[in-house]
């Protein structure tokens, strides 16, 4: 075993010196990766299982809800699109005083949960978890490979938030990870992964779960099932992902709220289903005063919108416009 974890470093390493294509390097590491898998997920402890964290944590209690403002706030501004503004490179956005809008890419960031509905509130919160690093990556790199489509990215976003490993990756799913990530990404893909989990072990973990959480953990077995499987449609993992039916919605948290964006400006959010948002920011003439010559950035792929309702789903934002 010792071998074979040595030959995996060795070849990880030579691939990255060599620049190998992509393709060929998903390849070998679906071998060195099989090779040194154990009895399968038989082999994995229960308390393992159920400790494993999250790849994306990021949650309700994440957002900070100081300096929070009603829907009514700056009701009668006019809205500019975000075109208007300069782009920092791969980076988003330089903002500049006013208001502005942009109907963007967005994506789910868990399975087994509400689609967005009329009347969910959302706020910000960061992008926090295991793989906040590879979602990121994968959001950033989608805006300069126009080629791809949404769907293929969603498909892979999801079996990254079910936790699944890349050895078990095939079909259109494991095309979109070797033309978005690199290969030192694919490897950290393994970290905290786990196999398709037998019958008798998803009901002992569970036994021990609140139902919404079964709900969850059920659906993200599913996906790391479906995609090992190399036969599956968009439609198909949707089915999993999406629950059917609507969260109820919180009063207290209600569509159109602001959230004070730890960098000073105000943002909000609302969703049209969960691919597009429609983000709108606010920036106080004396926050761009205060910066003097220092430039305020707004990069979407640093952002989640989050739904008050811990039943919906989490909204990754992009700064790619909704042509």
């Amino acid at each position: 075993m010792k071998k074979l974890k040595i030959s995996a470093i060795l070849l990880f390493t030579i691939l990255l010196n060599s620049q190998m294509a992509s393709a060929q390097f998903g390849d070998l590491l679906n071998k060195a990766g099989k090779a040194v898998t154990s009895k399968g997920a038989q082999a994995l402890g229960l308390d393992k299982i159920l400790k494993e964290p999250e790849a994306i944590s990021t949650s309700f209690d994440d957002v900070n809800q100081e300096g929070k403002e009603m829907p009514e706030f700056e009701s009668n501004a006019q809205f500019l699109p975000f075109s208007t503004l300069a782009k920092n490179g791969d980076d988003g956005y330089v903002l500049q005083s006013g208001h502005f809008e942009m109907i963007n890419k967005s994506y789910c960031l868990k399975a087994g949960t509400y689609a967005p509905s009329a009347g969910d509130g959302y706020m910000y919160a960061p992008i926090l978890g295991k793989k906040k690093d590879i979602v990121t990556a994968i959001l950033k790199s989608a805006e300069k490979h126009p080629e791809v489509q949404q769907t293929d990215i969603q498909m892979l976003l999801w079996t990254i938030i079910a936790k699944t490993k890349f050895i078990d990756y095939s079909g259109p799913v494991k095309e979109t990870a070797l033309r978005l990530l690199t290969a030192k990404q694919i490897l950290q893909l393994e970290g905290g992964a786990l196999g398709i989990l037998p019958i008798d072990v998803m009901a002992k973990a569970k036994s021990s779960m609140p139902p919404a959480i079964q709900k969850i953990f059920e659906a993200e077995n599913n996906i790391r099932q479906l995609v090992s499987s190399g036969n599956y449609t968009y439609g198909e993992f949707e089915k999993y992902a999406i629950m059917a039916g609507m969260a109820p919605v919180r009063a207290d948290i209600p569509s159109g709220i602001w959230t004070l964006h730890p960098d000073g400006y105000y943002i909000r959010y609302y969703p049209s289903g969960y691919s597009q948002t429609k983000v709108q920011i606010y920036v106080p003439e004396s926050l761009i005063k205060d910066r003097g010559s220092k430039k305020l950035i707004y990069d979407a792929t640093d952002d989640i919108a989050c739904p008050a309702n811990t039943g919906s789903q989490r909204l990754a934002q992009t700064n790619e416009p909704i042509k």
